[in-house]
């Protein structure tokens, strides 16, 4: 039996909004599992700080012309013909002023990162959408690196016991440092030692950051965040039976699979604690920064935020 359509619209113009609609509108994405399909897009002017070349878009827009999806004016007109939305601008700031009419409009959202610019406006995301009784959900692709979830649930080296990552950290001024790209490494990170962390400490230089995180149980967990030199995504797993590498990068595949599921399920692939943590962690980070390298409390860091 087949399941029904999807349809979802996007909000902003990036290298995802073209990379995700050429997974799911691809001929073959109902065969190879798919249920959701992109049929219309609006992306409101961007930002001159973080936006993209002329050509850059010019290209996105024709990848997703290409794949049948109609370009509207509005917010208002892209959710009045869908079932679910993927927020895609590629800037944190504005994201909490598209996402309230689509929450207004009941609609299951996917945000991209960085979820907003700092700690503050991801909890005023995350309490918008508790007030109006809507899911979201925000992930990098790192989180489903091939072995993450096997090295989290034990079944490739025991209990973890630590982990260290690595992956592009440039900075954006406008948002909390490793929002901007840190937040793939971290959300690695996560995605093998769980949630748990009790503080951070962050040693800082123009090229590099070192982040060490305490979990809970004794466990150690780092983050190398690079700036000058070759770059690239990956990082060991350190086990009671075993030392292995965490898989790097390999596409979007796996991270559209888990927005069509929750599309179609409405169950979280991710929860709201766990991706408030993780952008605790970042801040708190940056606080360590900005204290010479002293370990802060996340939860400190927390209270300092709520609404």
């Amino acid at each position: 039996m087949v399941k029904p359509i999807i349809r979802v619209g996007i909000i902003g113009l990036s290298v995802h909004s073209a990379d995700f609609t050429e997974v799911l509108n691809a001929a073959n994405a109902q065969s190879e599992g798919f249920h959701s399909k992109v049929v219309a897009i609006h992306h409101p002017k961007g930002n001159e700080d973080v936006e993209f070349s002329e050509e850059q878009l010019r290209n996105f827009s024709e990848r997703i012309r290409d794949k049948g999806v109609y370009t509207v004016n509005s917010i208002a007109e892209v959710l009045e013909g869908v079932d679910a939305v993927m927020l895609l601008t590629n800037d944190g700031r504005p994201h909490l002023d598209q996402l309230v009419p689509v929450l207004e409009a009941g609609k299951p959202v996917y945000i991209d990162k960085p979820l907003a610019e700092n700690l503050q406006n991801v909890l005023r995301i995350f309490h918008a959408a508790d007030n109006y009784g809507v899911k979201i959900f925000t992930s990098s692709a790192l989180r489903y690196g091939p072995q993450n979830q096997n090295f989290k649930d034990g079944k490739v080296v025991g209990t973890v016991l630590g982990a260290h990552t690595y992956g592009p950290a440039p900075l954006q001024k406008d948002h909390t440092d490793l929002f901007w790209d840190g937040i793939h490494g971290v959300e690695s990170l996560f995605s093998v030692m769980g949630t748990g962390c009790k503080t951070v400490s962050r040693i800082w230089s123009n090229e590099t950051d070192l982040l060490v995180g305490e979990w809970s149980g004794d466990r150690l967990g780092s983050f190398r965040g690079i700036r000058k030199g070759k770059n690239g995504f990956g990082g060991t797993v350190f086990g009671e039976e075993g030392i292995q590498p965490i898989g790097k990068f390999e596409g979007y595949n796996k991270l559209v699979a888990a927005i069509d599921q929750f599309f179609l399920t409405g169950n979280l692939p991710v929860e709201a604690r766990e991706t408030i943590e993780i952008y605790a962690f970042m801040e708190a980070a940056d606080e360590s920064k900005r204290k010479g390298g002293k370990p802060i409390h996340i939860q400190d860091t927390l209270n300092r935020f709520k609404l």
